[in-house]
């Protein structure tokens, strides 16, 4: 049976080229109806914190894909010993004696890489037990076979055939001194024990396979089938680093600046990948109906972030710590709410991942888009009921490319008052203060009348300026500044139904002081 692995380590959080390593993992099991392991790689006790892996975990569920299976490494120490011990056992490891730093090495070639420690590969057995008996510390290495022009080799789905000489490969340590197995080993063990079929992992990977092929037969198992993922790369076709692009390169930024879970998979699944047919809008079963390693680039794929100059991105890493500001502590309910776009601005984000956010938006039944954007509004401060905001967001879908749009798309359906705006604003086109004044005195008055209906606004205001002899434009302009505080605002009756006439009112009568 197909089954793959997704085996992070929680050294930080959850990097974007992890998550599509994930994602892609993902959609190869769904689309061949295998298995998905989620396996925490946390055997590196020096660096791994129980913050990260929070972090990746957090990640992970926004991303909703779920996962069949869930080991940790570091309870499954016995079993990398006993593979460590059972590699020995046949003579295929030796133990190394070498104090760390210390002596000449074996170095190869112009290169002058390290191989192995001199005099410890032909430590006889009876040497090498009685040395451990006595309590000497050792690393156990793996004996790379020599001398004989052997070759290790693997055909990767993705880049190929690979081959290495043998002679080229260090003696690579499979128990460190302490007793405790290296990444080599117990990812091997692992993915033994755990019958994993295929390896999909990204290419800076594709160096360490030629010892872990040697691992597994070792082992007595055979190489699963391996497949490297094409690097995520800066603008500038640097990899990306946590340390150097900073919270862009996270997966909760991105959760956090108000992107839909199934756009940024979208976007993650188009770089270093392609259904061969031109689609780039996709919903999750189209990405699982259409993935195959086929599909999978060679070539590095680049995310389109912006740098700014000091070398990190738009997102500082006093704003990583995202939802502070959000929290809306400290604003008032007349003000305009903490922006959220401005933690995260919309130009640090790949363009391409911004728009596929749009397309999946306005994709969404507005139901669900409404379930989505009421916990945001909620954040940052709006006790709005689930009705009202039921009621707001099919006026805002086409406007938002963000979920974090919403505070700034309709920040005047939850403050008290509109957003200060120039009283230059109310004028109409052709108009003048007088105009203004009496278009909204007349609104007033026809509105304090009227039904707050689609319909009956409408018709209404119509009647309205014809009887004051303007053009509906006109007619319209003052009364939406004066209900929304700007002129780019959702259709008018619409809103003004939204608002409500009590709201409506009241902010007319603002206008009303203002424009006198």
């Amino acid at each position: 049976m197909l089954r793959v692995r997704f085996a992070p380590s929680p050294t930080g959080f959850l990097h974007v080229g992890s998550a599509r390593t994930f994602i892609f993992n993902w959609l190869y099991a769904r689309h061949n109806g295998g298995t998905m392991v989620l396996r925490l790689d946390d055997t590196d006790v020096e660096r791994n914190t129980e913050a990260s892996a929070n972090s990746i975990f957090d990640g992970l569920r926004w991303l909703d894909l779920g996962w069949d299976e869930e080991y940790k490494q570091s309870e499954r120490l016995a079993l990398h010993c006993q593979i460590a011990d059972a590699i020995f056992q046949k003579g295929l490891a030796y133990r190394d004696f070498t104090p760390a730093h210390a002596g000449d090495s074996e170095k190869s070639g112009a290169a002058q890489t390290w191989l192995f420690n001199p005099g410890m590969r032909d430590l006889s057995r009876a040497e090498s037990d009685r040395r451990a008996a006595a309590g000497e510390p050792f690393a156990l290495r793996f004996l790379v076979p020599r001398g004989s022009g052997g070759q290790v080799r693997f055909t990767d789905a993705v880049y190929g055939e690979q081959i290495k000489a043998a002679d080229d490969i260090e003696d690579f340590a499979l128990l460190r001194s302490d007793g405790m197995p290296t990444y080599h080993l117990a990812s091997c063990a692992d993915d033994i024990d755990l019958r994993i079929s295929h390896i999909i992992r990204g290419q800076d990977h594709l160096s360490n396979t030629y010892k872990h092929v040697l691992i597994f037969e070792a082992a007595g198992g055979a190489p699963p089938q391996f497949a490297h993922l094409p690097l995520l790369v800066a603008p500038d076709g640097s990899k990306l680093s946590k340390r150097r692009h900073g919270p862009v390169v996270s997966v909760t930024t991105y959760r956090d600046a108000g992107f839909l879970s199934a756009a940024f998979i979208n976007f993650l699944c188009l770089l270093g990948w392609s259904p061969k047919d031109d689609r780039t809008f996709m919903t999750r079963q189209e990405l699982i109906d259409a993935f195959s390693l086929e599909g999978i680039n060679r070539a590095n794929a680049v995310v389109n972030f912006k740098e700014v100059a000091n070398g990190g991105t738009g997102v500082s890493s006093a704003q990583s710590s995202a939802g502070v500001i959000l929290s809306g502590a400290g604003t008032s309910r007349s003000e305009t709410p903490a922006q959220s776009k401005d933690l995260y601005p919309e130009e640090t984000f790949d363009p391409k991942a911004v728009w596929l956010n749009a397309e999946h938006i306005r994709a969404l039944p507005v139901a669900e888009l409404s379930a989505q954007l009421l916990p945001v509004v909620r954040e940052a401060g709006f006790q709005i009921t689930p009705e009202k905001m039921l009621a707001i967001t099919p006026l805002i879908r086409e406007r938002i490319k963000l979920l974090r749009d919403v505070l700034t798309a309709a920040d005047f359906f939850f403050l008290d008052e509109p957003p200060p705006y120039d009283p230059a604003e109310l004028i109409p086109q052709k108009g003048d203060a007088a105009m203004a004044l009496r278009v909204l005195t007349r609104a007033r008055e026809v509105l304090t009348q009227t039904e707050f209906t689609h319909d009956a606004l409408d018709q209404a205001l119509r009647a309205a300026a014809h009887e004051l002899g303007l053009k509906a434009g006109q007619m319209f302009q003052p009364i939406r500044v004066a209900a929304c505080g700007r002129k780019n605002a959702p259709p008018l009756f619409e809103t003004l139904h939204v608002l409500g006439k009590e709201t409506t009112l009241k902010r007319i009568d603002q206008a009303l002081r203002i424009i006198s």
